[in-house]
């Protein structure tokens, strides 16, 4: 899997939550100012052609629909974030948000339980 660029996370973002849309659906969910038809639709395209994304046919006009979850990605991003700024360690990754954020002890144990948590739900 390869890592999107900003245009293409923000329409991957519109549609995960759209689950399927014409390019003309994508549009109106983007914030002004609104880029050019064709630019999304040759973003879309990319998307395509990475594997993100598929399409049903209506003539000449075409549905999208995500190919890739977005809790694939986010996994996926998230490693790859760690891997790259932390070293592949968690604890330098709470690190640098406790020391950039004033985390205070309450705030740190809430991040291990929903951390130990979450390791509970991928051992099962």
């Amino acid at each position: 899997m390869k890592e999107l660029t900003k245009a293409e996370d923000q329409i991957m973002q519109i549609l995960w939550q759209l689950k399927k849309g014409f390019v003309k659906d994508v549009i109106a969910r983007i914030p002004e100012p609104k880029p050019a038809y064709n630019t999304v639709s040759t973003i879309i395209r990319i998307l395509e052609s990475k594997g993100f994304v598929a399409y049903k046919a209506y003539g000449k006009t075409h549905e999208y629909y995500p190919l890739v979850e977005r809790d694939t990605y986010r996994s996926f991003y998230l490693k790859n974030l760690l891997r790259n700024y932390f070293g592949g360690k968690f604890e330098q990754l709470v690190s640098f948000f406790a020391k950039d954020n004033d985390m205070d002890v309450r705030d740190m144990e809430e991040i291990l339980k929903y951390v130990e948590s979450d390791m509970k739900e991928e051992e099962k």
